[in-house]
């Protein structure tokens, strides 16, 4: 298997607060490789991956890094004697900084319609800019266990189109094709432990990591002035339900400027296959968020739910209660159109949504101390939604 080559160059993924992830993929066993991580003019630390066969010819190697200090540059590599990176530099905002976040999601089975949606994207940021943060909101690929579809659907479409999945950290929220929610070492988890070691429990060995039965995904982190949860929708359980209640009430979270959600099946869904919908019962997929997640979502002041699922764009702003003496309203969005086959056809009516676009998108989500801008932007670049908040 020689020569060694790179299958997929690293992808970075946030871990919690002032830490990342990175995952790459070479076709043969590439010696000891480090994972090598800087400051301007600093000494560098260096980081043994974890490693797991996927087979003879893709070999998956992932590290986390971190604390990383209050400071804008950091940088990174894969150093190894058989084949090394290029250094890549991560650019870190302050919280009085423009944050700037793109949010996707549903992109899988389409990558044609994915490289025209990330094409848009270039010419949105320009030549000079990029977004800090991408905030995908599930369903990178159709099938979690093929290895065609995570390259032709997701690795492939991002390097061909600027790489910008090396130096830009991925928020990612789990949905309902992209991984194996199996707690078992036979699941299909080829790139999605991406989350491991948040939460200090039994779970988190290398064993775990290293045999693919490592799952969960729920957490919070701090992006700018926001504070964001990810939930996992597929995966309803007591622990997920507590860690909300829990996070909802934090410091953290209540303290935040502004108070976003991200979690892949909407609490309200419109639009979707009738026969899916009536006749499989995909309609009570995720009722919990609605029925049980959405009300704490509004008692404790959420200001954005982002989900996507359903593969259109939809928006709302409604008020958090129909107590007239309770302020303030909560926005529920439906970003799902990356690149995914259309929904077209209405399965329900909450007679809620302001706006409604059915053809493919992605979002510019803008935080700078007490404003967020919300823009979304058809592949072609024509603007069809945008609002701002003012604290």
């Amino acid at each position: 298997m020689y020569p060694c080559r790179f299958h997929k160059l690293p992808m970075l993924f946030e871990h919690g607060d002032n830490h990342y992830y990175v995952v790459w993929e070479t076709s043969c066993t590439s010696g000891a490789p480090l994972l090598e991580w800087w400051y301007d003019d600093a000494s560098r630390h260096s980081i043994e991956p974890w490693y797991r066969k996927i087979d003879d010819t893709h070999h998956r190697y992932t590290a986390i890094f971190g604390p990383v200090a209050n400071i804008s540059h950091v940088h990174y590599k894969v150093n190894n004697y058989r084949l090394s990176t290029k250094q890549y530099t991560i650019v870190r905002r302050g919280e009085a900084e423009l944050n700037r976040v793109l949010v996707i999601a549903d992109n899988q089975n389409g990558p044609t319609e994915f490289r025209k949606v990330l094409t848009g994207i270039q010419q949105y940021y320009g030549a000079s800019s990029k977004p800090d943060t991408i905030l995908h909101v599930g369903d990178a690929v159709q099938n979690v266990g093929s290895l065609s579809n995570w390259q032709r659907q997701l690795f492939a479409p991002m390097e061909d189109r600027s790489g910008l999945h090396h130096t830009t950290p991925t928020i990612f929220v789990p949905g309902n094709h992209d991984h194996d929610k199996r707690r078992v070492s036979s699941n299909r988890n080829l790139y999605m432990d991406m989350y491991h070691g948040l939460y200090d429990t039994d779970e988190l060995g290398k064993a775990a990591v290293t045999n693919g039965s490592y799952h969960r995904f729920f957490h919070s982190l701090s992006v700018g002035s926001a504070r964001i949860i990810v939930l996992d929708a597929e995966c309803a359980s007591k622990e997920e339900s507590e860690f909300l209640e829990r996070e909802l009430k934090s410091l953290a979270f209540q303290s935040a400027r502004f108070r976003i959600v991200a979690v892949h099946i909407p609490p309200y869904i419109e639009f979707w296959d009738p026969y899916g919908w009536n006749k499989k019962n995909e309609k009570h997929w995720g009722e919990h968020i609605r029925l049980e997640y959405d009300p704490l979502f509004r008692k404790h002041n959420v200001d954005l739910v982002i989900s996507g699922h359903q593969h259109n764009y939809q928006r709302s702003t409604v008020s958090h209660s129909t107590n007239s003496a309770r302020l303030g309203t909560i926005t529920y969005a439906i970003v799902g159109g990356a690149g995914g086959m259309l929904d077209l056809e209405r399965v329900e009516d909450w007679n809620m949504y302001n706006v409604t676009y059915l053809n493919h998108h992605f979002v510019a989500l803008d935080i700078k101390d007490r404003s967020l801008s919300w823009t979304a932007v058809s592949s072609t670049g024509s603007v069809i939604d945008h609002f701002a908040v003012q604290r």
